[in-house]
């Protein structure tokens, strides 16, 4: 269907040529119809539009409404649709900045700053330039052996299978040429991450993905020989997505691949499935020895979990077990329930887990309040695409930002909304050869790198403006929000960060973390009556 357009232009113009032989009007029906079908041979042939290389032709409609997109912007936000615009703004922000063109804007902010909910970062009356926007973070605590020093902003979890191959060695060759990392998703390390030779983030679903024995449990001897390859730089136990927190998956039998059986060790033929829970612990105790296991044979490299805050007793019942046994992971990463996903039930994708604002504050303060939280590193990821986002999850309390939609637009992602049907018209989401041909990995893996460059470029600039030396260095205070009209609130007023140590002192708080931290227990998930 895609093509019929393009293959009717060519149809047309030979019979065009046929019409010559009885009138000479058929020359104009040549020319029109003949640079049609010109212009869909180029179209199919040239390696830089993905939506043309899979709709000749017609695809042109896209540049059409692209180019008239500024004043459609402009009658939304005077219609009070502001949502669609500003998330317009964020995906054209990437596409710039991954296209390395300019991303100035004229006539000041498409915000409007009298809103509630306005949010912006204070600046200094004494800016300071850097230079190096390089920015890095060691993940690794005191039982590492082999550290990592992690970019600040990396690319979050994004599976083989639900990314097409070439979407997935564009990324990774991003990734290497850029400096940072590329996290796998559930889906187990493919040979497209391995071809791209950039850093890998092994994350490990409930499906032990890569590591799995026959009967769908945690095999030791398999991860091992995962985790010891030198791409692999840290390893992510995956406890919740926040796109659909608490719900498993399963990829049917007529979707697996060769390539995703490879990848997930896996058989052809069955349906494959991803528990929404781990079989291999059901306790917070359980789960540290667990996490221990996974310490003991990752060749000495970092090691830690990745969740969407639900019971927020419950994650304090996983830092008491941290406290009981003295296995401390790494890295913690709070994803927030804004993240994206392929598919999951509408309820989940609205209605369930806890944003990524919330969700890292609580952690971030629950390590404070128990004394851990100089003692391993705290990710953030969930809809992180400008730099914006990135220095406020840091004044939050984040040490560094992954982002999945973000580098997906930069390799060219439209939003179409069709990730579910293998129809994916940019070859990003989708298993058809076909479409997935149309992304460009050469040019798009540049885009990648390009993408994060000018991103924390931006960062730097930011940082700059608030007179910091560093994006480690925003806190709460460096954030004010608009309540309402002639209000305004600071971030520490809003998040604070709470004293080290005060769970462990029994002080009572305003925030009802103390009552949480007395009914949550090592021993289980369940409360603890008090």
């Amino acid at each position: 269907m895609r093509f019929s357009i393009f293959v009717g232009t060519v149809v047309l113009t030979l019979l065009s040529l046929v019409g010559l032989a009885f009138s000479s009007w058929f020359l104009l029906a040549v020319v029109i119809f003949g640079s049609l079908a010109a212009l869909g041979f180029y179209d199919v042939l040239q390696p830089s539009h993905a939506v043309l290389r899979n709709y000749p032709v017609i695809g042109h409609m896209r540049f059409l409404f692209e180019g008239i997109r500024p004043e459609i912007r402009q009658y939304l936000i005077e219609s009070d649709q502001d949502e669609e615009p500003f998330s317009r703004d964020k995906r054209s922000i990437v596409y710039q900045r991954a296209k390395g063109v300019e991303d100035k804007r004229p006539f000041g902010t498409r915000q409007r700053v009298y809103d509630s909910g306005y949010e912006w970062i204070t600046h200094s009356a004494a800016p300071k330039h850097i230079d190096d926007h390089d920015f890095r973070v060691r993940i690794g605590g005191p039982d590492c052996k082999r550290p990592y020093d992690a970019s600040i902003y990396n690319i979050s979890a994004m599976s083989f299978g639900a990314l097409s191959a070439n979407a997935i060695l564009a990324l990774n060759t991003g990734a290497k040429k850029g400096g940072f990392a590329h996290d796998t998703g559930e889906g187990g390390i493919s040979r497209y991450h391995r071809e791209g030779g950039g850093d890998i983030i092994y994350e490990i679903g409930s499906g032990y993905f890569g590591c799995r024995s026959d009967e769908g449990r945690f095999d030791v001897e398999k991860f091992r020989a995962q985790a010891s390859d030198p791409q692999v730089k840290l390893v992510e136990l995956k406890l919740s997505q926040g796109a659909k927190p608490g719900h498993g998956g399963v990829l049917p039998a007529s979707k697996i691949s060769p390539e995703i059986a490879e990848a997930r060790g896996v058989p052809m033929g069955q349906d494959c499935v991803s528990p929404a829970s781990h079989p291999e612990f059901s306790t917070p105790l359980e789960m540290m020895a667990f996490i221990k296991t996974l310490r003991d044979n990752a060749d000495g490299k970092p090691v830690g979990f990745k969740l969407c805050i639900g019971h927020r007793r419950e994650f304090m019942c996983m830092v008491k077990a941290m406290l009981e046994t003295g296995i401390i992971p790494d890295f913690i990463v709070i994803d927030g329930k804004e993240g994206g996903t392929g598919a999951a039930p509408l309820e989940f994708a609205n209605h369930v887990g806890m944003p990524l604002v919330e969700g890292l504050t609580f952690a971030h303060n629950t390590l404070r309040g128990a004394g851990l939280r100089d003692k391993l590193k705290l990710g953030a990821s969930g809809k992180l695409v400008t730099s914006f986002d990135i220095a406020k999850a840091l004044a939050l309390g984040a040490d560094w930002a992954n982002s999945a939609r973000g580098f997906m637009f930069s390799i060219g992602c439209i939003q179409a909304q069709a990730c579910h049907t293998n129809h994916c018209p940019v070859g990003v989401a989708t298993q058809d050869p076909l479409r997935q041909r149309a992304l460009n990995v050469t040019e798009k893996s540049e885009r990648v790198f390009r993408f994060h460059q000018n991103t924390l470029k931006a960062l730097a600039e930011m940082t700059g403006a608030a007179g910091l030396a560093a994006p480690g260095d925003f806190r709460p205070h460096h954030l004010l929000m608009r309540e309402s009209d002639r209000d305004m609130v600071t971030g520490e007023d809003v998040y604070p960060y709470l004293p080290d140590g005060f769970l462990l002192r029994d002080e009572e708080d305003n925030f009802g973390y103390l009552g949480r931290w007395k009914r949550a227990r090592a021993e289980s998930f369940e409360p603890f009556d008090v």
